[in-house]
């Protein structure tokens, strides 16, 4: 087990769960005494991040493991499928929120104080950048697939708490407007947004790991970055690339070069020396990385 590493990804999800915890308690209560749908919408959202978030502390430990006969891929693709489901949960969540605001705007909107939904939310914001800043600083020099998701999440948080500060602040400037009349429709038409924006991330996320459970090689961009290293290793050999097999799950990435001899003659000390050049090469780039050397016969 990479110790250091580990000590890092747990005190940031140790942080941020901490955060989480703050941050949902204040938002589901603001949402019940503003009586606004965007404040709701934000809460329930930060509702499921958290509860998804409490398996990824148990699992965490075991993803430094080695592996074995039993467990080939040790325990990684768990946690593609934590994430999996995380993101689906998430998925699904913030669709019911768009077809509930939705709902609420066909029955002629609502209307909330929007200057404590502004003090509110700009608060809100200040304190998730500076949790986000915090969060970065800590993963500088390791971040994990869980980490970057809770990164994403701090920074949607960001993102839809401005969003939403500068939408009540333009209620604020419509009040004494001839365009007043819209106002009831402001509340669930930001959260109706604010959740549009947050649909993205996790449809990328639900498309990458459910390729990762299923074993099928990583993007175009990752197998060509992987392919030039490992023509670039072979080159000072008498060996000629066959076939590159690429396996990404979860944070462990397993790389089979299998490679044809230009003379008919296999060494061994060749094939280690090679395996070390792009295991070199190439470990800055994943985080737990792989690599084997084939004869193609």
């Amino acid at each position: 087990m990479d110790q250091q590493k580990y000590k890092t990804e747990n005190k940031i999800l140790r942080l941020s769960l901490g955060g989480t915890i703050t941050f949902t308690i204040f938002e589901i209560i603001a949402s019940f005494v503003l009586g606004s749908k965007t404040v709701m919408t934000d809460g329930i959202f930060d509702l499921f991040d958290l509860l998804l978030l409490l398996p990824m502390f148990i699992l965490v430990p075991f993803l430094y493991k080695p592996v074995s006969e039993k467990k080939p891929y040790g325990f990684s693709q768990i946690e593609s499928l934590l994430v999996l489901v995380k993101y689906i949960v998430l998925l699904i969540v913030v669709i019911n929120m768009i077809t509930n605001n939705i709902t609420v705007l066909l029955h002629g909107g609502h209307t909330v104080n929007a200057t404590n939904v502004l003090i509110y939310e700009a608060s809100l914001c200040v304190c998730c950048i500076i949790m986000y800043l915090v969060l970065h600083y800590l993963s500088r020099n390791y971040s994990s697939m869980i980490i970057k998701s809770e990164l994403y999440l701090w920074k949607v948080d960001i993102v839809s708490t401005l969003g939403i500060s500068v939408a009540f602040l333009f209620q604020i400037f419509l009040t004494h407007s001839p365009i007043n009349f819209i106002i009831p429709y402001i509340d669930s038409s930001v959260a109706i947004i604010v959740a549009l924006f947050l649909v993205k991330e996790p449809i990328v996320q639900i498309i990458k790991n459910l390729k990762e459970l299923v074993l099928f090689s990583p993007d175009q961009q990752i197998m060509d970055e992987i392919r030039e290293v490992v023509n670039k290793d072979i080159s000072n050999y008498e060996y000629s690339l066959d076939f590159l097999d690429v396996t990404q799950t979860g944070r462990k990435t397993w790389i089979e070069v299998y490679v044809k001899s230009k003379n008919d003659t296999i060494k061994i000390k060749d094939f280690k020396k090679i395996q070390e050049h792009i295991t070199k090469d190439l470990i800055d780039k994943f985080d737990q990385i792989y690599v084997e050397i084939v004869p193609a016969l």
